[in-house]
């Protein structure tokens, strides 16, 4: 089997939905998709097409996804042309840069990394 993403769907956990919602929508002048399912309430990140993009929500589930600054996963949200775009935004929308913009190679562009207002630790990269 080949993929042609190693990622096709993430969440990030969020307490306080609205809020949430908002702060993402804020850092990268977006509009989410709410929706509602059995025991989940998520908002969505936009997408051209769901079979061929990599999809992902803001999630509260109740308690099945906790928030953490330090431990499991680190998701990478593409941040480009220039991440620093973003992480300009991130304290304005109440969250804190946890790692400014650093050079990861020529080759594979630039990461940093924010604290959202949920507590979650997420990444950016962007190529310039």
């Amino acid at each position: 089997m080949i993929f042609n993403h190693a990622i096709s769907w993430f969440e990030i956990p969020a307490l306080d939905l609205p809020r949430a919602t908002k702060f993402y929508e804020t850092i990268f002048e977006i509009s989410m998709i709410p929706l509602t399912t059995e025991g989940f309430k998520m908002s969505m990140f936009p997408v051209e097409d769901m079979q061929t993009s990599i999809g992902g929500c803001l999630i509260d589930s109740s308690g099945f996804h906790r928030p953490s600054t330090t431990e499991g996963p680190l998701i990478y949200l593409n941040g480009n042309p220039d991440l620093q775009v973003v992480l300009d935004r991130v304290a304005g929308a109440g969250g804190t840069v946890q790692i400014v913009k650093t050079m990861i190679s020529e080759e594979y562009g630039y990461m940093g990394v924010f604290l959202d207002t949920e507590g979650n630790r997420v990444g950016l990269h962007s190529t310039q």
